[in-house]
Protein backbone atom coordinates (compact mmCIF):
# COMPACT_ATOMS: atom_id res chain seq x y z
CA UNK A 1 0.00 0.00 0.00
CA UNK A 2 2.80 2.42 0.88
CA UNK A 3 4.48 1.75 -2.45
CA UNK A 4 1.24 2.50 -4.32
CA UNK A 5 0.78 5.73 -2.36
CA UNK A 6 4.41 6.79 -2.94
CA UNK A 7 4.11 6.00 -6.66
CA UNK A 8 0.92 8.06 -6.90
CA UNK A 9 2.52 11.01 -5.06
CA UNK A 10 5.62 10.95 -7.25
CA UNK A 11 3.55 10.67 -10.44
CA UNK A 12 1.26 13.50 -9.36
CA UNK A 13 4.14 15.71 -8.21
CA UNK A 14 6.11 15.09 -11.40
CA UNK A 15 3.16 15.99 -13.58
CA UNK A 16 2.71 19.34 -11.88
CA UNK A 17 6.19 20.62 -12.59
CA UNK A 18 7.39 24.02 -11.47
CA UNK A 19 6.40 26.34 -14.28
CA UNK A 20 7.49 29.66 -12.78
CA UNK A 21 7.44 31.61 -16.06
CA UNK A 22 5.03 30.09 -18.61
CA UNK A 23 5.15 33.12 -20.94
CA UNK A 24 8.95 33.18 -20.88
CA UNK A 25 9.04 29.44 -21.52
CA UNK A 26 6.74 29.80 -24.54
CA UNK A 27 8.94 32.62 -25.87
CA UNK A 28 12.05 30.46 -25.43
CA UNK A 29 10.33 27.56 -27.24
CA UNK A 30 9.57 29.85 -30.17
CA UNK A 31 13.13 31.20 -30.11
CA UNK A 32 14.85 27.80 -30.23
CA UNK A 33 12.63 26.77 -33.14
CA UNK A 34 13.22 30.07 -34.98
CA UNK A 35 16.95 29.38 -34.59
CA UNK A 36 16.41 25.78 -35.79
CA UNK A 37 18.17 24.26 -32.79
CA UNK A 38 18.43 20.89 -34.55
CA UNK A 39 20.86 22.55 -36.97
CA UNK A 40 23.13 23.43 -34.02
CA UNK A 41 26.27 21.46 -33.43
CA UNK A 42 25.81 18.41 -31.23
CA UNK A 43 27.56 18.42 -27.89
CA UNK A 44 30.78 16.40 -27.75
CA UNK A 45 29.89 12.79 -27.11
CA UNK A 46 26.30 13.29 -28.30
CA UNK A 47 26.77 13.02 -32.04
CA UNK A 48 24.08 10.32 -31.93
CA UNK A 49 21.48 9.40 -29.32
CA UNK A 50 23.11 8.30 -26.11
CA UNK A 51 21.73 6.18 -23.30
CA UNK A 52 20.94 8.16 -20.18
CA UNK A 53 20.12 7.32 -16.59
CA UNK A 54 19.20 10.94 -15.88
CA UNK A 55 15.61 12.14 -15.48
CA UNK A 56 15.56 13.37 -19.09
CA UNK A 57 14.48 9.92 -20.38
CA UNK A 58 16.19 6.74 -21.57
CA UNK A 59 18.16 8.29 -24.43
CA UNK A 60 19.18 11.87 -25.15
CA UNK A 61 20.61 14.14 -27.82
CA UNK A 62 22.23 17.42 -26.82
CA UNK A 63 22.52 20.43 -29.13
CA UNK A 64 24.74 23.44 -28.40
CA UNK A 65 24.69 26.86 -30.01
CA UNK A 66 27.80 28.57 -31.38
CA UNK A 67 28.55 30.37 -28.09
CA UNK A 68 28.85 27.04 -26.28
CA UNK A 69 30.85 25.52 -29.13
CA UNK A 70 33.26 28.49 -29.08
CA UNK A 71 33.65 28.24 -25.29
CA UNK A 72 34.40 24.54 -25.53
CA UNK A 73 37.03 25.08 -28.21
CA UNK A 74 38.68 27.99 -26.36
CA UNK A 75 40.52 25.86 -23.84
CA UNK A 76 40.63 22.79 -21.66
CA UNK A 77 38.44 24.15 -18.85
CA UNK A 78 35.53 26.52 -18.56
CA UNK A 79 34.85 28.53 -15.42
CA UNK A 80 31.69 30.15 -16.72
CA UNK A 81 29.59 29.92 -19.86
CA UNK A 82 29.21 33.15 -21.82
CA UNK A 83 25.91 34.97 -21.83
CA UNK A 84 23.84 33.70 -24.75
CA UNK A 85 24.92 30.08 -24.27
CA UNK A 86 22.10 27.77 -25.25
CA UNK A 87 21.93 24.04 -24.62
CA UNK A 88 18.98 21.97 -25.82
CA UNK A 89 18.50 18.36 -24.76
CA UNK A 90 15.96 16.07 -26.39
CA UNK A 91 14.82 13.12 -24.30
CA UNK A 92 13.56 9.93 -25.92
CA UNK A 93 11.81 6.79 -24.74
CA UNK A 94 12.72 4.39 -27.51
CA UNK A 95 12.27 6.30 -30.76
CA UNK A 96 9.63 8.67 -29.34
CA UNK A 97 10.58 12.21 -28.43
CA UNK A 98 9.16 12.75 -24.94
CA UNK A 99 10.66 16.04 -23.79
CA UNK A 100 12.89 18.96 -24.64
CA UNK A 101 14.96 20.55 -21.87
CA UNK A 102 16.61 23.93 -22.45
CA UNK A 103 19.20 25.97 -20.57
CA UNK A 104 19.91 29.53 -21.64
CA UNK A 105 22.60 31.66 -19.98
CA UNK A 106 21.23 35.15 -19.45
CA UNK A 107 22.64 38.24 -17.75
CA UNK A 108 20.71 37.20 -14.65
CA UNK A 109 22.01 33.61 -14.71
CA UNK A 110 20.68 30.39 -16.18
CA UNK A 111 17.10 30.16 -17.37
CA UNK A 112 15.69 26.64 -17.40
CA UNK A 113 12.71 25.20 -19.25
CA UNK A 114 11.44 21.72 -19.91
CA UNK A 115 8.68 20.91 -22.38
CA UNK A 116 6.69 17.90 -23.44
CA UNK A 117 7.03 16.80 -27.07
CA UNK A 118 4.31 19.23 -28.18
CA UNK A 119 6.03 22.23 -26.58
CA UNK A 120 3.93 22.64 -23.44
CA UNK A 121 6.23 23.75 -20.60
CA UNK A 122 6.18 21.91 -17.28
CA UNK A 123 9.26 23.60 -15.78
CA UNK A 124 10.57 27.13 -16.34
CA UNK A 125 12.53 29.85 -14.63
CA UNK A 126 14.88 28.46 -11.99
CA UNK A 127 13.04 25.37 -10.71
CA UNK A 128 14.69 23.80 -7.71
CA UNK A 129 14.44 20.38 -9.36
CA UNK A 130 16.70 21.63 -12.19
CA UNK A 131 19.12 23.70 -10.13
CA UNK A 132 19.60 21.05 -7.44
CA UNK A 133 20.52 18.39 -9.98
CA UNK A 134 22.78 20.61 -12.10
CA UNK A 135 24.80 22.16 -9.26
CA UNK A 136 27.68 19.72 -9.73
CA UNK A 137 30.21 22.18 -11.15
CA UNK A 138 31.26 25.77 -11.55
CA UNK A 139 28.51 27.51 -13.51
CA UNK A 140 26.88 24.09 -14.03
CA UNK A 141 29.72 22.99 -16.36
CA UNK A 142 30.07 19.40 -15.15
CA UNK A 143 26.34 18.77 -15.26
CA UNK A 144 26.21 18.37 -19.02
CA UNK A 145 28.28 15.20 -19.24
CA UNK A 146 30.53 16.43 -22.04
CA UNK A 147 34.15 17.51 -21.73
CA UNK A 148 34.99 20.77 -20.04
Amino acid sequence: MRLMLWTALVAFGGACGDNQDPEGARALWQSIHAQDYRAFQRAPGYETKRDSNAPHRDQVLIYINQRVADALSAGPTIDAWPEGSLIVKEGFDGSDLELVAVMEKRSTGWYWAEYDASGDPSYSGAPQLCTDCHRSGADYVRAFGFPQ
